[in-house]
């Protein structure tokens, strides 16, 4: 089946701060709030397909109480794995399929957000990622610097082959970011664009806590 043919344009939606999902990538999810279990249920019953969208920091412009505006642009998943645990939650597995830019919220008798998304500016999400040439040696020392300053180990098996594009996609989605740097990294043009990203920002946080210049 054609995955362009099958992406919805009313979508369920599932807001997560601090959390994106890039085309190509997977993303595992304990689901146990029981409208996101209704929401799962009903994807599974209607394709597969989640949005995954943060809330904008503020929610001054929030379209109801409680209910946190939302980022311009999430990505639809669609569900690759589930199982059911014995206290009732879901863990998912989502693969990443397209961004989307929302358009508008659905008034949809359901107790999760509904959107109206349009895929028609992310076409090229539908495609294979190019393969990326860089400095890959520089990025991961980069990296690796940055993150021992914050006490953070990283486990680095399973990354020294993969590809430079899905290695630097990977650590868009699981590097300790802000969530609006992280909403920046969604909606780049692509891997090498997020790699560019990456690096001068990782630079930039390393010369700020030594007071000097990137390495």
């Amino acid at each position: 089946m054609n995955e362009t043919q099958t992406l919805p344009a009313s979508l369920p939606l599932f807001p997560l701060a601090g959390c994106i999902l890039l085309p190509g990538e997977l993303l595992p999810l304990n689901v146990f709030e029981p409208r996101y279990l209704n929401m799962v249920d009903d994807a599974r019953r209607e394709g597969g397909h989640i949005g995954i969208i943060q809330p904008q920091s503020g929610d001054a412009a929030a379209p109801a109480p409680g209910q946190p505006a939302l980022q311009r642009v999430g990505t639809a998943g669609r569900i690759k794995s589930f199982v059911e645990t014995r206290d009732g939650r879901y863990l998912l597995t989502l693969a990443g399929v397209s961004r989307f830019a929302l358009n508008a919220e659905a008034q949809a008798a359901r107790p999760y957000r509904v959107g109206r998304v349009d895929y028609s500016g992310f076409a090229q999400d539908l495609a294979p990622r190019p393969a990326l040439q860089g400095d890959r040696s520089r990025l991961i020392r980069l990296l690796g610097v940055w993150l021992a300053g914050e006490n953070i180990q990283l486990d680095w098996s399973g990354l020294e082959h993969m590809p430079f594009e899905a290695l630097v996609d990977r650590i868009a989605m699981l590097a300790p970011l802000p969530p609006q740097t992280r909403q920046d990294l969604l909606e780049a043009s692509g891997s090498a664009a997020r790699a560019v990203m990456i690096e001068a920002l990782v630079a930039g946080l390393i010369a700020a806590r030594a007071g000097g210049r990137p390495q």
